[in-house]
């Protein structure tokens, strides 16, 4: 699944959508330190009062929410995953009972042997979604092609706040005191969403798991829960390209030929989305790509490169991953005295210069800077400049 297919599942999550119906939704609660099934309760979605209903389903959208390879992953079944087999027959039954004692069996295969330090409640939905067989969020409905899916959200609870409460009718201050735990549908913590589908089409092979931190999946969960494949994170893409690139041409690179390496990898990224590719660098690759960045380097030299670094030199990294947000400031420049944050496609504005002895970072801008409100006033060197403003 790419952005476009989640975003497209995301739009259509509310009440009273007829693109996205949900139909049973299964709550299971589990207590804190526990790896028991406390209490289980299912009922149709469509019974439940809208309000409530508008609650779930935006803690829905929220655990679809985030980058992929980094919150989001999509991942390819292992051969033969008992998961992957009870999740398919779960969404081919048209049994509510059956359906939903195999939700409770995933549920006891998530919480087997991972007790939470809080009281927790693992909701599970099943639903169509009804799309176009053109590209996945298309208005077009002249082929309606409907895909079922099951959806699971784990979200942690919390105990109640103590409250002072004023009494209309009796006209006296109250001390209230909940003891029912508030399920946090706020910030869920994991879930997954089975089968992905990718431009239209379920593909029950791969499934979309939801990280309970950027960039730290679980791999108990994926390899022994879900019996999926272990997935690779865009921030050890990142590292991965990052030391490959310093075995081949060192640790030192100028802003601005690391400016001309994301341009090149970014127009990778534009071209496989008009494509409807998600574009990989192999080692092949990324010569080109240092190559088209004015850097003399030999296939060879970075195929031994990616040997060293990856013990295999087939390995691929997704394009996404190595390029932070293009056009955003998402690269943070270290110093002692400051910070700097930059758009990767800027850097090509900035240098590091050697004057009076002492290295001092150098931006090409095309207008005044401000400090806390205030114009900065030019100088050359360690020379004020006369601002022409002071000479009228």
């Amino acid at each position: 699944m790419d952005k476009k297919d989640i975003a497209a599942v995301r739009r259509y999550l509310k009440p009273g959508q007829t693109k996205l119906q949900i139909q049973d939704l299964f709550n299971v609660y589990v207590m804190k330190d526990t790896t028991d099934v406390y209490h289980a309760q299912s009922q149709p979605f469509d019974m439940i009062d809208q309000e409530e209903q508008e609650l779930y389903t935006k803690n829905f959208k929220k655990i679809l929410t985030g980058r992929l390879d980094e919150k989001l992953f999509e991942l390819k079944f292992q051969h033969e995953s008992p998961s992957q087999l009870l999740l398919h027959k779960a969404l081919l039954t048209e049994s509510r009972e059956e359906w939903q004692g195999k939700m409770l069996t995933m549920a006891e295969k998530m919480i087997a042997d991972n007790p939470q330090e809080t009281d927790t409640v693992l909701t599970f939905i099943r639903a169509n979604y009804y799309q176009s067989s053109g590209r996945a969020g298309s208005d077009d409905d002249s082929a309606v092609v409907a895909n079922s899916f099951i959806l699971c959200v784990v979200n942690k609870t919390e105990q109640p706040e103590r409250e002072i409460q004023f009494d209309y009718v009796e006209k006296e201050f109250k001390y209230k005191v909940e003891v029912d735990p508030v399920i946090d549908l706020k910030h869920p913590l994991t879930g997954f969403f089975f089968p992905a589908v990718t431009d239209g089409a379920a593909d029950v092979n791969r499934l979309l798991y939801a990280a309970v931190k950027a960039n730290e999946p679980d791999e108990h969960m994926i390899q022994e829960v879900l019996g999926a494949e272990d997935v690779m994170t865009a921030q050890e893409d990142k590292a991965v390209f990052e030391e490959v690139v310093r075995e081949v041409i060192g640790d030192q690179l100028p802003p601005a030929t690391l400016a001309n390496v994301y341009g090149e990898i970014n127009r990778m990224i534009e071209e496989g989305e008009e494509e409807g590719t998600p574009p990989t660098l192999d080692y092949r690759d990324v010569e080109k790509v240092l190559s088209a960045s004015g850097q003399q380097v030999e296939s060879e030299q970075v195929k031994a490169a990616f040997q060293n670094v990856t013990t295999e030199e087939s390995y691929e990294m997704k394009a996404s991953s190595i390029v932070p947000k293009y056009e955003s400031k998402s690269i943070k420049i270290k110093t002692k005295a400051a910070d700097i944050t930059i758009s990767p496609q800027d850097l090509q504005y900035v240098r590091q210069v050697q004057y009076d002895n002492r290295r001092c970072i150098m931006i090409d801008i095309d207008e005044d800077a401000e400090v806390d409100g205030f114009r900065m006033l030019p100088e050359a060197f360690s020379w004020k400049v006369e601002d022409p403003e002071d000479e009228e």
